[in-house]
């Protein structure tokens, strides 16, 4: 007999996509926190145009943190809580002093590559369970992330 969490979900596979919204959570969090060195440190002719650009990234990001957070809470487990756990754990790292334009867009356009492959392993693999709540919040920020990477390519070339 298979055990369900509180909502449903088959306990054991909730576990496993837990694990991987932990991941997405620490990644979003280094994320989260290189676009807000880059608002901060941003220098150059691109300057107007990308310290709003990184402040309106950082406050979606971390509107991401807490909805990636709060569905790792509901269907029963632990989201990562400290920087400790979130460096151990994400594959995106810190960037250091970067100011200038096309380099802080080119790392938060690799930032955001990292983050889109792991949103598609954890959408095939809540298809795969049943969790239409975690595929509904995965799905939705897919298609964000696609539409920022074109523009930021769009600035790139």
């Amino acid at each position: 007999m298979k055990k369900l969490t509180n909502i449903g979900l088959e306990k054991a596979e909730s576990i496993q996509i837990a694990e991987k919204l932990n991941e997405l959570l620490a990644n979003y969090h280094i994320y989260y926190q290189n676009l807000r060195g880059f608002h901060w440190n941003i220098k150059g002719v691109y300057f107007f145009q990308l310290h709003d650009k990184f402040e309106e990234l950082y406050n979606g990001a971390l509107a991401k943190i807490d909805a990636i957070a709060e569905r790792i809470l509901t269907i029963g487990q632990q989201p990562l809580h400290s920087f400790s756990a979130y460096l151990e754990v994400s594959t995106i790292k810190e960037a250091k002093g970067l100011s200038d334009g096309k380099e802080t867009v080119a790392a938060t356009r690799q930032n955001l590559a990292v983050i889109l492959e792991l949103e598609r392993e954890i959408l095939s693999q809540a298809a795969e369970t049943g969790d239409e709540g975690t595929v509904a919040l995965i799905s939705e920020d897919i298609n964000e992330i696609e539409k920022t990477l074109w523009m930021l390519n769009a600035f790139l070339s």
